[in-house]
């Protein structure tokens, strides 16, 4: 059994790319070197022995002239910087074309077919903001009209928070469930619709992480529908399933942080998961003698870059760190492991948004010796990589 583990650490991206001013970023951003510094160096020594100390200076992560990993500098042939861009154009689809942004907020006449529609009443906010900030400004008047926080960023995103204990988690699902079918008729071209479900914790509104949803366009074909339409498995594991709308996907499961998502690799690459209670009605197995396991740690990305946190940005990078050992060693020659990044999202610049930035990429198994693979152009080297192990 042939099998390509792929594992993306959300949002750790190494330097800017040449166009980042293009995209409202400084060509300073640099996620993964910053939160080194910020931290006065990272305890990594797994992934400093795979080859990431290679690539760059990085404080604390050192180089070696043994890697046992290949490892190499993607850049992006995406106009994009963020996740549903990075994590299709990993499985072979370049978007050409960037997604839609709102940067004044949503136009009147979307909003009012969603209220319409969803029968919500009205909306609050309608503006970019950070969600943190957002929902402890606006759970007030949440509370006194019901009306939901609609909101976007410097992304593609339709965001949508409300209080669970005040209305239904089922009916914050809905009405992203509408909110998708409205953009898609109109042709909106927003890449993600996210429900965004908050309770009141200790007198402060907070983020409830294992219930967000991601309700992405859905992609053109990728490799994962190659997979798939083989009758071989993709198991998602976090919001895989999310970023690619289901499509080619035949089993998942969603997580509430990256421990549970690293946990959940494990067992599948030990074949300990409970494949048919993830399973997806449509799967049809036909044996094939290989497979896909496909993880995306995102607190990263939305606890610690998104809120300025170098300092729990280094924690989370050291916690991934100490689970490659395990699964390395439950790894077969037969396995392929590739960790990789979908953007940047510097903690350490102005503002609280993703960075265009170029990432790193490791490629491990046991039959093959470390190497550089040097400048990589296009995420979709993923796929490349993963389409000659395993077909």
């Amino acid at each position: 059994m042939k099998r390509s583990i792929v594992v993306v650490i959300d949002s750790m991206g190494i330097g800017a790319m040449d166009d980042c001013r293009e995209f409202n970023d400084v060509p300073e951003c640099n996620t993964l070197k910053h939160v080194c510094e910020f931290n006065n160096g990272l305890n990594v020594p797994n992934l400093s022995k795979m080859g990431l100390g290679n690539l760059q200076d990085f404080m604390g992560i050192s180089k070696t002239d043994k890697p046992t990993a290949k490892y190499g500098t993607m850049i992006e042939k995406s106009k994009g910087k963020d996740t549903t861009t990075g994590h299709w154009e990993f499985m072979g689809l370049v978007n050409e074309k960037p997604f839609a942004t709102f940067p004044e907020g949503f136009p009147a006449k979307l909003i009012d077919k969603f209220i319409e529609e969803t029968g919500c009443g009205g909306v609050l906010a309608n503006i970019p903001a950070s969600g943190t900030a957002i929902i402890e400004k606006l759970n007030n008047e949440h509370h006194e009209t019901k009306f939901p926080i609609v909101y976007t960023s410097a992304d593609s995103v339709f965001q949508i928070a409300l209080d669970t204990d005040l209305i239904p988690l089922e009916t914050l699902y809905k009405w992203c469930e509408i909110a998708r079918k409205i953009l898609d008729d109109g042709d909106y071209n927003v890449s993600r619709v996210i429900a965004r479900p908050y309770k009141i914790i200790d007198g402060k509104p907070t983020r409830i992480s294992k219930d967000r949803r991601d309700y992405s366009m859905v992609p053109k074909h990728t490799l994962l529908n190659d997979i798939k339409d083989n009758g071989a498995k993709v198991i998602g594991i976090g919001k895989i399933e999310d970023i690619f709308s289901k499509s080619g996907i035949t089993h998942a499961i969603h997580t509430g942080s990256n421990k549970e998502g690293l946990e959940l690799t494990l067992k599948a690459v030990k074949n300990e998961l409970n494949l048919p209670s993830i399973a997806y009605k449509d799967y049809v197995e036909k044996g094939m003698p290989y497979e896909m396991i496909f993880t995306n740690l995102v607190d990263t990305d939305m606890l610690y870059g998104h809120r300025n946190d170098a300092a729990g940005y280094g924690r989370a990078i050291e916690e991934i760190d100490t689970y490659l050992p395990a699964i390395t060693e439950a790894m077969t020659d037969d396995d392929m492991l590739i960790i990789t990044a979908d953007h940047g999202c510097d903690p350490c610049v102005e503002g609280t948004d993703h960075t265009r930035e170029k990432v790193p990429v490791l490629v491990y198994t046991k039959q093959e010796h470390g190497k550089a693979l040097g400048t990589l152009i296009g995420f979709d080297n993923v796929a490349k990589f993963v389409k000659e192990w395993i077909m």
